[in-house]
C-alpha cells in the first residue's frame, strides 16, 4: 500500500509564518501612524503655548504668497494709465478783477502764452469789450504743465470767480482711426502691387488709378484725424473770461440810467403821442355815441 509522502518542513514554516509576519507589519504601520500623530500634537501645542512663534510662521506664510490686493492695484493704476492717455481736457476759469485792468491782464496772459513762459502754447481766440460793460476772454491750447500757472498769472492780485474742467474720452476714436489707417495702408499696398503688373488693360489700370487715388485721399483725411486727437490729448484748451467787479458792475448801471433818462422820458412823452394818436379814433365815435343819445332822450321827453 502506498504510504502518503512526508510533509516539507520548510513549507510547513513558511505557512505558519506568514501570517505573523503580516501581523507585525501592521503593528509596525500603526505604531508609525501614531508616532506621527503624536508628533503633530507636540508641534500644537508648543505653537499655542507660543503665540509669537505662531506670528511668525502665519507672517512668513503671508509673505510667501502674493498680495492680491496690490496685484488689483497695480492693475488698476495701469488701466487707470492707459485711460488717462486718451483724455482730452477742457479748463474754463472766470476772474473777476478793475475794469481798467483787464486789457492790460489780457494782454499779459496773452504774451505767455506767444514766448512759451509756461510750455508749448498757441493762442486761439481774442475778444476785448470797452465802454459801459468791459470784458474780456482769451483762449488758448497750452501744454498740461502750464494751465495752473497760466491760471496763477492771469488771476494775480484778482478773484478767480469760477472754474470748470472737462474731459472727453478719444480712446474709441483712435482705436478706430488706428484700424482704419492700418486698413488703408494695406489696400494702398495691394493695389500698388496690382499697378506694378504690365498685364492689365487701359481700362483696369484707369479704375486701378482711381480707386488708388481714392484710397491715399481717405488715408490722409485719417492721417490729419490722428494728428489732431494727439493735439487735443498733448495739449489742453483753457479758455480765461475777465469780468468787472460787482460794484463797478452796479456803478455802471447807476450811471447808465442816469445817462439815459433824458432818453426814456423821451421815449415815454412819444409813447403816449402814439397812444393817443392810436386811440383818438375811438374817442371820438364814443363822443358821437353819447351826444346821440342825449338828443334822442331829449326828443323821448319833449
Amino acid at each position: 500500500m502506498s504510504t502518503a509522502p512526508a510533509s516539507d518542513p520548510r513549507r510547513a514554516g513558511g505557512m505558519t509564518a506568514g501570517p505573523a509576519v503580516r501581523r507585525c507589519a501592521e503593528r509596525a504601520e500603526i505604531s508609525r501612524w501614531s508616532l506621527w500623530w503624536s508628533l503633530a500634537a507636540v508641534l500644537q501645542l508648543a505653537a499655542c503655548s507660543n503665540p509669537e512663534m505662531s506670528d511668525r510662521s502665519q507672517a512668513a506664510m503671508g509673505a510667501a504668497a502674493p498680495a492680491p490686493m496690490a496685484v488689483e492695484a497695480a492693475t488698476d493704476a495701469g488701466g487707470d494709465a492707459a485711460e488717462a492717455s486718451f483724455l482730452a481736457y477742457e479748463h474754463n476759469a472766470s476772474i473777476t478783477l478793475p475794469a481798467d485792468a483787464i486789457g492790460a491782464r489780457m494782454q499779459e496772459a496773452q504774451q505767455a502764452c506767444t514766448s512759451a513762459r509756461f510750455g508749448a502754447c498757441v493762442v486761439l481766440n481774442v475778444r476785448q469789450q470797452g465802454g459801459d460793460w468791459p470784458s474780456g476772454a482769451l483762449g488758448m491750447r497750452i501744454a498740461p504743465q502750464g494751465v495752473e500757472p497760466m491760471i496763477a498769472l492771469a488771476s494775480a492780485g484778482a478773484d478767480l470767480g469760477s472754474r470748470s474742467t472737462h474731459a472727453e474720452d478719444l480712446a474709441v476714436l483712435v482705436r478706430d482711426n488706428d484700424l482704419a489707417r492700418e486698413r488703408l495702408a494695406k489696400e494702398r499696398e495691394r493695389l500698388q502691387e496690382f499697378a506694378a503688373r504690365r498685364d492689365l488693360a487701359v481700362a483696369d489700370m484707369i479704375a486701378l488709378s482711381r480707386q488708388l487715388a481714392d484710397t491715399e485721399a481717405q488715408l490722409e483725411r485719417a492721417g490729419r484725424e490722428a494728428a489732431q486727437h494727439r493735439r487735443r490729448i498733448e495739449t489742453q484748451l483753457l479758455t480765461l473770461e475777465f469780468r468787472p467787479t460787482s460794484i463797478q458792475a452796479n456803478r455802471n448801471q447807476i450811471w447808465l440810467a442816469i445817462r439815459d433818462s433824458g432818453q426814456t422820458l423821451a421815449a415815454g412823452v412819444a409813447w403816449t403821442i402814439r397812444a393817443l394818436a392810436f386811440t383818438l379814433p375811438l374817442l371820438l365815435l364814443v363822443i358821437v355815441v353819447l351826444a346821440w343819445r342825449r338828443r334822442s332822450r331829449h326828443r323821448r321827453q319833449g
